[in-house]
């Protein structure tokens, strides 16, 4: 009896450990020691994250997570998550670090810990230079397109003067069309949706012209991963001064970063 005592605890005690052992792993310390840091990205999300013809991964996600292991002077290992998959990603210790378009709330944050904003996500107005919108107003008399029934065209639909010719469509692609072919002067969509469509159309004139909604992108990591929450702070603080992720959004979203990305 005393035996089959002895051996619970003792199986008792190893579970205990290897739990312990699991709530630390991830630390900035861990993956010092490691040389190796996980990088939870999405691949089917352009232009934060996607396969190229060569099926290799890339967008501003990747880019991020390279500079973020460069920095940290560690090998990347990008671990392929979904959107619904990203918070669960970081419980069960599959990755270290979120990089996957990630926007915070108070439910959210109940899980896991959010870093200061790194990347534009936003609702807004887009149409070509030569159109002259600087407030909703300026929509008086112009034909807009939108997204039947998505957030865009219930802001829109609330925002715009009634002298607006606000146009619904039944999906995305049909919506892009519209605007790619004229039918309609303004288009209201997500700046991701616009900074595809300007990549697949290079030479394009589309640039923002309102945003409508701003929920901009945070790097995640597990609840009470102090030290690595506040390296990636200042990694991000660095990155911003020096102009990296300017850089980035350039490349991706076709515009810098908005000057008001919060900070946490």
């Amino acid at each position: 009896m005393l035996k089959r005592l002895s051996s619970f605890f003792v199986s008792i005690a190893a579970t205990l450990l290897v739990m312990q052992s699991g709530a630390h792993s991830g630390t900035l310390d861990e993956i010092l020691q490691r040389g190796t840091v996980r990088i939870a990205v999405m691949q089917d999300f352009a232009p934060f994250g996607a396969l190229n013809a060569k099926l290799e991964p890339e967008g501003y996600d990747i880019d991020v997570a390279k500079r973020i292991a460069e920095n940290l002077g560690v090998k990347l290992e990008l671990v392929v998550t979904t959107g619904a998959n990203r918070i669960p990603y970081l419980q069960t210790d599959k990755a270290d670090i979120v990089v996957a378009a990630l926007g915070a709330n108070p439910e959210r944050a109940k899980s896991i810990w959010f870093s200061s904003a790194y990347a534009p996500f936003y609702s807004g107005v887009f149409s070509s230079s030569k159109v002259d919108i600087k407030s909703y107003a300026d929509l008086a008399g112009k034909t807009v397109g939108v997204t039947r029934g998505n957030l865009e065209d219930l802001e829109i639909s609330r925002l715009a003067p009634p002298e607006a010719n606000i146009m619904r469509f039944e999906d995305n692609a049909t919506t892009t069309s519209a605007w790619l072919t004229g039918q309609v002067e303004v288009l209201v969509s997500g700046n991701t949706a616009a900074a595809v469509i300007a990549a697949n159309n290079p030479g394009l004139d589309i640039e923002s012209k309102i945003v409508i909604k701003n929920s901009p992108a945070f790097l995640g990591v597990t609840r009470g991963n102090e030290d690595l929450l506040r390296w990636l702070n200042v990694f991000i603080l660095h990155q911003r001064l020096a102009g990296g992720l300017d850089e980035l959004s350039e490349k991706w979203f076709g515009e810098p970063l908005p000057a008001t990305l919060p900070s946490l």
